[in-house]
């Protein structure tokens, strides 16, 4: 499972709906994936201090500052883009099993007290927001081997 953190001045989904100050979470989900894994990320990116405090210091987060999330479903995230140019999606969870975990992971979001907005799971949406900074972050559950290590 991975996700992409934007720290928004506001954004929207189209279809879907829209935020004001706060995150977007494009949220990949990989085949094998869990409950266990969604609740565990969404515990992240509520508790990720990416919010700047009044010395302008990264001290705040989600919670911390009552911002909304938009959370929007995106596969290509899973994308293995090791042979060739053509992106393989093959370690993406089938739609019949993410959706599942996708709803899942806003509801974690939501039990932890923040007010989401999702996108249409599945469907061809257009994505408007003002990066915030910017910054951007890439989360994913520590015990997948798909994140990306520095």
């Amino acid at each position: 499972m991975k996700a992409v953190v934007q720290r928004v001045a506001g954004a929207s989904s189209t279809p879907g709906g829209s935020i004001g100050p706060g995150l977007v979470v494009l949220l990949g989900i990989a085949a094998g994936d869990d409950v266990t894994a969604t609740t565990r990320l969404a515990e992240k990116v509520a508790r990720l201090r990416i919010f700047q405090n009044g010395e302008g210091k990264f001290d705040a987060s989600l919670l911390d500052t009552g911002g909304e999330a938009l959370v929007v479903s995106q596969f290509t995230l899973i994308a293995d883009t090791a042979k060739g140019n053509r992106p393989s999606f093959s370690h993406a969870a089938r739609p019949e099993e993410a959706e599942p975990l996708y709803e899942r992971f806003c509801d974690a979001l939501r039990a932890l007290g923040v007010t989401v907005e999702t996108g249409v799971f599945g469907a061809h949406m257009k994505v408007e927001l003002v990066n915030d900074g910017p910054v951007t972050i890439v989360l994913a559950d520590p015990t997948t081997g798909s994140h990306p290590r520095a």
